[in-house]
């Protein structure tokens, strides 16, 4: 791209950060393209197949001539669906009119900021976030305001430092359970101490990103914040089907919101995407419905890779670790190895480290820099026994190099 292209870009997308788990995806596959021996960790992607319930849905839909445009919030067959599995699942009750479906989750978020925020209100992300949230509330022209949070309180924001960062100006908090990308997870106590804050407040909104609901160590069910009724009508809650139903290239996400709210992302999505895949929702409406053994047994084997994970990590020296209650990805913090150096090279931030290990062991992962957080790196754990060995082997021995 030529400096006299550059200059007839918008400031919007001049301004705008690339997302960094995909930089470094692309950077992985161009890699590998070369002929190295990369193993890639940064993209949050379950390695599972699909269902093969919820692939045969979608054959018959072909079959039955689901191939044209659909409703802009989707098929009335699709969101009753949800609105059913939301019922069975998260003890939340709305109707079909309170979906929208979008092509992913984070169209969803996308549609849902775009509508509520103007320019120069604040949207609240406690840190570590999900690398979008921040753009997002950017092109909405708000102002992303980070609550910073530590691995001693497992990455979680407590009500305290909630309201503390509440102000006149505030619009929006966003935030997941289970969270991308450290892993934590928010218990109902927790959740209802949020609620609290939330109904001292009431000119805040709260996006509440549930994507990893399924993927839950903890034992007991997920928690849902829009079950709490004193703030249902100020949670709009994101979900989807690519991480518990391992439907990524898929792109079907949803909300369930206030009706008002649902117009007015039916509405944008209308001049943005219309609505999403015919055929996609078809295999959705299946995934909500039909058997969930599939995931639940995908589950059981994320579990045996985190303890698998965690305890490889541990033989790592200066590694800082907690043990993460739910989605597949560990954020241990790497600040002891700040100062350090290889080669004449200084490591000094999570890019440098991140960067390090990408040459120096041949694995990828991201920086915490993107996640709002300087003194960690992600580390996506969905991917075989055997690459997640080679990739702490990888990580021990690359890092032993620094002094």
């Amino acid at each position: 791209m030529t400096s006299t292209t550059v200059q007839l870009l918008s400031d919007r997308i001049e301004n705008l950060q690339e997302s960094a788990t995909i930089k470094m995806a692309q950077l992985s596959r161009k890699l590998k393209a070369e002929g190295h021996d990369i193993i890639d960790l940064s993209i949050g992607e379950p390695d599972f197949d699909t269902p093969q319930h919820i692939k045969d849905a979608a054959k018959r839909a072909i079959d039955e001539g689901y191939t044209h445009y659909t409703p802009v919030s989707g098929y009335p067959e699709l969101r009753k669906a949800i609105t059913v599995k939301l019922k069975r699942d998260n003890n939340l009750d709305y109707t079909a009119e309170q979906i929208v479906v979008s092509t992913g989750a984070k169209q969803s978020i996308a549609n849902v900021v775009l509508c509520l925020v103007n320019p120069g209100d604040e949207v609240l992300l406690p840190a570590p976030y999900w690398v979008s949230y921040s753009a997002i509330a950017q092109l909405a022209e708000g102002i992303s305001v980070e609550i910073p949070t530590t691995i001693e309180t497992d990455f979680k924001v407590t009500a305290e430092q909630l309201e503390a960062h509440i102000t006149p100006r505030t619009k929006m908090i966003i935030f997941s359970s289970p969270c991308n990308p450290t892993g934590s997870v928010y218990s109902r106590a927790e959740l209802a101490e949020i609620a609290g804050v939330m109904e001292r407040n009431p000119h805040v909104y709260v996006l509440a990103d549930e994507i990893y609901e399924f993927i839950n160590y903890t034992g007991e069910a997920h928690s849902s914040l829009a079950s709490f009724d004193s703030i249902k009508e100020r949670v709009i809650t994101v979900n989807g089907f690519s991480k518990g139903y391992a439907m990524t290239g898929w792109r079907l996400g949803y909300i369930a919101a206030p009706l008002w709210i649902a117009k007015a992302c039916d509405k944008m999505q209308g001049q943005f995407t219309s609505g999403t895949c015919s055929i996609a929702q078809k295999a959705g409406e299946a995934a909500a419905l039909e058997d969930a053994t599939p995931t639940y047994n995908m589950v059981k084997e994320f579990r045996k890779r985190r303890d698998l994970v965690y305890e490889l990590l541990k033989e790592i020296p200066g590694l800082k670790l907690n043990l993460p209650d739910g989605a597949f990805y560990f954020f241990p913090d790497i600040s002891s190895y700040f100062g350090k150096s290889y080669n004449g090279d200084t490591i000094n931030t999570p890019e440098d480290v991140s960067m390090f290990l990408l040459k120096e062991g041949k694995i990828a992962l991201v920086s915490g820099e993107a996640f709002g957080d300087k003194n960690c790196i992600r580390l996506s754990y969905a991917t075989s026994e055997e690459k997640l060995r080679e990739t702490c082997k990888r990580m021990k021995d690359a890092l032993a190099k620094l002094a």
